[in-house]
C-alpha cells in the first residue's frame, strides 16, 4: 500500500535493557564515560567452554520492579504472566513498558484518555529462541533405561506429560509482541519478525509504513535478543567468530575481556556475545502534537535488502550496500548531511571489512570524515536486540550534543578505513544505522534527531 500524504513518522518513546543497565540514563553514562559492559559469564556454567566472560544484562532480574512504573493491574498482569515468559520475552516487555512510561502515554490509554486501541499496534523483532536445557531435565530422566541410556521410544508415553503444559508459549518469537498488546489492550495492527540482528531495523521499518499509510496512528517497535543462552552460545562458537581468551592460538590475543569488543581496530578477534532489548514508540506527528507529547526524533528513511549465495552463505558488503543506499534515497538525504554513522561494527575480522568497504561505496569521500560509532564496542552483540538498542544511543548522543568514542579503537586497520568517533565530537542531528546477519539479511534507517 502507498503512504498516506503527509503522515510523518516520530519518535516519543524509548526504553532499554542491556548490559549498561535497565534506563536510557545508564545507557547513555556507560557510552559516554567509555565503560565495557562484559565480564564473567555468570548466567549458566560455562566449564565445558572455551569461553567465560560475555555481555551479561546483570541488571534484569526478571523482578517485576525492573518493568519500570506500572499501574496496580499492569504489575499483577506481568507478574501473573512472567512464568510463560522466556528471558527474551521478559526483556521485551520491560523494555517495551519503560518506553510507554517515556512517552507519556499511560495516561491516554485509560478509557478518557483519547488513544483508540484500534488505531495502536506493535511490531516486534527478536532472534530464533531455544529452550532451556533444564526444561527437559525431568523429561529426559523418565525416559532412562536400567543401564541410564536415554530411550527414544519412550519419549511419548513417558517424556512429554514430565513438560510444563505451557512450555511452548515461552518460545514461540510472537510472543514480545502478543505479550505487549495483551498488557497494554493495543488492538492495531501486529506482526512479529524474527531476523537476527537486522529484526530491530526491520520492525522499525515496518511500523513507519504501517503508519504512513494510515492503518495505525502509534506503534510500538522493538527488538530482544540474546547470545548469552547454552545452545545460542554453542552455536555462535560453531558458526561465527567469537573473542574467545586464548583466541584459538592467536599471538594477538588480548587477555581483558573489556577489550575484546573492539570493531573496525586492527587487533580485533572476534564479537563478544550479550544479551538486551529495546523498544522505540512510532507517533504520526500531527498525533503527537495534538496529546503535546515530547518528539525524540523522526524516522526519515527505512529499507530492507538480501544478498546472498545458495547454502545460507550472506554478502554482507552487497546487503549493507543496497539497504544504506535506499534508505538514504527515501530520506533524500545526500552522504555529506549525515552527522555519524552507527556502525553495525561486529568486531569480527572479516565482517567489519565488508561493512567498511560498503560504507565507502555508499558514502564515498565523506566515508573519511564522518564520524563512525558502535555501541557494540561497550556490549557486544546483543542479537536482534541490537540495532535498536544503537539507534536509541545514537539518538542520546543527539540529545546531549556529543558523541560517544569508539571503544577500544587503538590501531588503524587499513582494510576498515573508517572515521573513528572520539569523544567530544559533535553529534549533529541526522545518522544512519544498518544491521546485517551472517545471512546476507541487513537493514538501514535513516533517523533524524532533535540537537539540543
Amino acid at each position: 500500500m502507498s503512504a498516506a500524504p503527509g503522515r510523518r513518522v516520530v519518535i516519543t518513546g524509548m526504553g532499554v535493557v542491556c548490559p549498561l543497565g535497565l534506563s536510557l540514563e545508564d545507557l547513555w553514562t556507560g557510552l559516554i564515560e567509555g565503560r565495557s559492559a562484559v565480564g564473567s559469564l555468570e548466567s549458566f556454567p560455562s566449564g565445558g567452554l572455551p569461553l567465560h566472560h560475555a555481555a551479561e544484562a546483570r541488571a534484569f532480574t526478571g523482578d517485576i520492579d525492573n518493568f519500570g512504573p506500572l499501574d496496580g493491574e499492569r504489575k499483577k498482569a506481568i507478574r501473573k504472566g512472567l512464568k510463560v515468559m522466556c528471558r527474551e520475552s521478559q526483556m521485551a516487555v520491560a523494555a517495551a513498558q519503560r518506553a510507554l512510561h517515556h512517552s507519556g502515554l499511560f495516561a491516554s490509554l485509560s478509557p478518557a484518555g483519547g488513544v483508540q486501541p484500534e488505531r495502536f499496534g506493535c511490531v516486534f523483532g527478536s532472534d530464533y529462541m531455544l529452550t532451556l536445557p533444564e526444561d527437559f531435565t525431568a523429561s529426559v530422566a523418565k525416559c532412562r533405561g536400567p543401564d541410564g541410556a536415554f530411550e527414544f521410544d519412550r519419549w511419548a508415553s513417558d517424556g512429554m506429560p514430565q513438560l510444563t503444559p505451557l512450555w511452548l508459549l515461552k518460545y514461540l518469537p510472537n510472543m514480545p509482541a502478543s505479550h505487549i498488546a495483551i498488557y497494554n489492550d493495543l488492538r492495531g495492527p501486529s506482526n512479529s519478525l524474527t531476523l537476527r540482528e537486522a529484526s530491530g531495523h526491520l520492525a522499525l521499518g515496518e511500523a513507519s509504513i504501517t503508519i504512513q499509510r494510515g492503518a495505525a496512528d502509534i506503534m510500538v517497535v522493538g527488538a530482544t535478543g540474546t547470545r548469552v543462552h547454552p545452545m545460542k552460545t554453542v552455536h555462535a562458537l560453531q558458526s561465527e567468530q567469537v573473542a574467545l581468551e586464548d583466541a584459538a592460538g592467536n599471538a594477538t590475543a588480548i587477555a581483558d575481556p573489556t577489550r575484546w569488543s573492539r570493531p573496525f581496530d586492527r587487533l580485533r578477534m572476534g564479537m563478544v556475545l550479550g544479551e538486551g532489548a529495546a523498544v522505540l514508540i512510532l507517533e504520526e506527528l500531527e498525533h503527537a502534537r495534538a496529546r503535546g507529547a515530547e518528539i525524540h526524533g523522526e524516522v526519515l528513511g527505512h529499507a530492507a535488502r538480501n544478498a546472498g549465495l545458495s547454502g545460507g552463505v550472506g554478502l554482507k558488503q552487497r546487503a549493507l550496500t543496497l539497504s544504506m543506499q535506499r534508505a538514504l534515497s527515501m530520506a533524500s538525504i545526500k552522504a555529506p548531511d549525515l552527522s555519524h554513522i552507527h556502525a553495525h561494527g561486529a568486531s569480527t575480522v572479516v565482517g567489519d571489512r565488508e561493512e567498511a568497504a560498503a560504507i565507502h561505496e555508499v558514502l564515498g569521500p565523506a566515508a573519511a570524515t564522518i564520524p563512525t560509532v558502535a555501541a557494540k564496542s561497550h556490549f557486544g552483540n546483543l542479537g536482534g536486540g541490537s540495532g535498536l538498542v544503537e539507534c536509541i544511543a545514537s539518538l542520546l548522543a543527539i540529545r546531549q550534543g556529543e558523541l560517544f568514542p569508539l571503544l577500544n579503537f587503538e590501531e588503524p586497520d587499513p582494510d576498515c578505513q573508517i572515521r573513528p568517533a572520539r569523544r567530544g565530537d559533535p553529534s549533529g542531528n541526522v545518522f544512519i544505522s544498518s544491521a546485517v546477519t551472517p545471512q546476507g539479511q541487513a537493514g538501514s534507517v535513516v533517523i533524524r534527531g532533535l540537537a539540543p
